[in-house]
């Protein structure tokens, strides 16, 4: 059997009651971290109302389907781009570490949607999210990752689309043969690319919620009769082959049902690229345990891995004079400053983009490639963070970030992060009552209602509207 078959099979025959219980509830943890993100993205990211009335032109409004945190229906495709999109807004969404990508922003939204389309059971779409992460993940990895982002891709929108497809046709109840097919069909529409980085582009959101829709449009098609390519990740011209230089497409499959790659995912405690939370917990914990006064330092060294530096350490130039929410996303010495400056680093911290005492240490920051944390690389996102000051030096080593499978948020972290991002836009009964649900999607009988419940009784103006 090759890679893609095996895969596929896995994903036609997921039943939840077969799977390790932690897996089942981690993955309810995953749900309800994701809607969070959507929710707080459709009411305050600035990219949000170019998304929302380019889906209103294309007609794609004109629908009965829910986005998180918008009191509007869509199309089927109009919502899995939205909630596609807005989950990877805020760069707050879960992350793979071996496989450098976000699964769930591609994943969940596909599978909602196709649960909506076909009126799914809870415990069916969680299925198809819980295949969904391992098709995603397990395809990072036998590219690898690494090679992967060195030609350029974003393998959260090129192996997300991959699960986005599996999902979606596990929600819809195809046979092995036919999540085979949706993953043939979506082969032609896996795109990404790091080109955002240039700019601090929206493009890193936008390509995320078109890999929800080209996984959902791919199913949707295999269901409706489509044929799509045979042996669509290890074939000769297949994704692995063409997308990286030296792939191993066995590993896709190794351990495959004993090791849930879903287990491996993280979530973030702070809003930008995971490579800077080491640094980001260090500097948190140097500046509580030692009263760090941002007056005092006189200069920061970050120490990352190869693919840290290529993400928010260099250029040093760019990354130490951020322009935008994006630019500080993906900026070492920004994440790093903010937190040293105000013993935090939240969403609401992009409003200090140019504060005055973030913008003293900006210049004071510098990343560096360390050996050291590269040894911990890909098993570990860590980092160094060094401090002078006081004429001191003080040092820290973050192997393994706070959110990480092995350090990972507790319920109640979880649904304080959740709260943090909702309480402001639902309110904190309704935000509440929506957290309750997502946790407990695996007992609904039907999904649809779900997103209704993420509308407030009087919503605040939202983007797009």
């Amino acid at each position: 059997m090759g890679v893609t078959s095996e895969l596929s099979a896995f994903c036609a025959n997921i039943r939840l009651e077969k799977l390790p219980p932690e897996v089942v509830n981690r993955a309810r943890f995953l749900v309800l971290d994701l809607v969070g993100n959507i929710v707080r993205a459709r009411h305050d990211a600035e990219s949000t109302d170019s998304f929302v009335n380019t889906v209103r032109a294309m007609g794609m409004a004109n629908g009965n389907y829910g986005v998180f945190g918008d009191s509007a229906r869509y199309t089927p495709a109009g919502a899995a781009f939205l909630n596609g999109a807005l989950a990877h807004s805020l760069d707050f969404d879960d992350t793979h570490a071996a496989g450098s990508l976000h699964p769930g922003a591609p994943v969940i939204p596909a599978a909602l949607a196709a649960g909506e389309m076909v009126g799914a059971s809870g415990a069916d779409v969680l299925a198809g999210i819980i295949a969904g992460y391992e098709v995603t993940c397990r395809v990072a990895l036998a590219l690898p990752a690494g090679e992967h982002y060195d030609r350029g891709f974003h393998p959260t929108a090129t192996c997300g689309a991959f699960g986005a497809a599996a999902a979606a046709a596990r929600v819809f109840g195809l046979d092995a043969e036919g999540v085979a097919g949706a993953m043939g069909a979506v082969l032609s529409q896996a795109a990404g690319s790091l080109q955002f980085l240039a700019n601090g582009a929206w493009t890193k959101r936008s390509q995320v919620g078109w890999a929800a829709v080209n996984g959902l449009m791919a199913a949707t098609l295999v269901r409706e009769g489509f044929k799509g390519a045979s042996e669509a990740l290890e074939g000769k011209h297949g994704f692995m082959r063409a997308y990286a230089p030296n792939p191993t497409p066995e590993r896709a499959v190794q351990d495959l049902g004993v090791v849930f790659e879903l287990m491996n995912t993280a979530v973030k405690p702070y809003p930008s690229c995971r490579y800077g939370h080491a640094g980001i917990d260090a500097a948190l914990a140097l500046r509580a345990a030692n009263d760090l006064r941002p007056e005092e330092i006189t200069a920061v060294r970050l120490g990352l891995p190869k693919s840290g530096m290529l993400l928010v350490g260099a250029p040093a130039e760019k990354k130490a004079n951020p322009q935008n929410v994006v630019d500080g996303q993906f900026s070492g010495p920004f994440v790093v400053s903010a937190a040293l400056a105000t013993g935090a680093m939240g969403w609401d911290s992009y409003k200090l983009l140019n504060d005055p005492t973030i913008r003293s240490l900006l210049p004071k920051v510098t990343s560096a490639f360390d050996p050291e944390i590269e040894a911990e690389f890909p098993a570990n996102m860590s980092g160094r963070l060094t401090i002078e000051a006081r004429g001191q030096v003080f040092t820290q080593k973050v192997v393994v970030p706070k959110g990480e499978p092995s350090n990972f948020l507790t319920e109640n972290e979880l649904k304080a992060k959740f709260r943090g991002l909702t309480d402001a836009v639902l309110g904190e009964e309704r935000a509440a009552r929506l957290a309750d649900a997502v946790l407990g999607i695996d007992r609904s009988n039907d999904i649809s209602g779900l997103a209704r419940l993420a509308v407030a009784a009087t919503p605040a103006r939202m983007a797009g509207e």
